[in-house]
């Protein structure tokens, strides 16, 4: 067992190959042993370079509006009135905390869509 640092996407497709091939393999044994480290390097190697950001909190708001057939109306009650709603769904004005709180309660919004990532 040779194992190197994940560098390169050559590296990354040679590791995964290699995965494959151990993936029957055994825990507690030679090849259950690098099977483990293989897949410890392949997921460092995917956080650095293919990180997956969390949406951006109006967005994930309204994508769930969608999937649930909801209006801007329907919104009214877990934001505030019309005007509020308007300016939240705008990005004229930032989600309170008792906001996500609401949203994430009442509609299921993972809080880290919501919260969003610093500017």
């Amino acid at each position: 067992m040779t194992i190197t640092p994940i560098k390169t996407a050559r590296d990354y497709d040679r590791a995964l190959r290699r995965v494959e091939e151990l993936m029957d393999a055994k825990p507690g044994t030679k090849a259950g042993d690098e099977l483990d480290v293989l897949t410890t390097l392949l997921e460092a190697f995917e956080a650095k370079h293919h990180a997956i950001c969390p949406p951006d909190p109006i967005e994930a708001i309204k994508f769930r509006m969608d999937q649930l057939g909801m209006t801007r109306k329907d919104l009214e009650a877990l934001l505030g009135g019309r005007g509020r709603v308007s300016e939240i769904l705008t990005k004229k004005r930032g989600l309170s905390l008792e906001m996500i709180r609401r949203l994430h309660r009442e509609l299921r919004i993972p809080l880290e869509s919501l919260v969003g990532t610093a500017a």
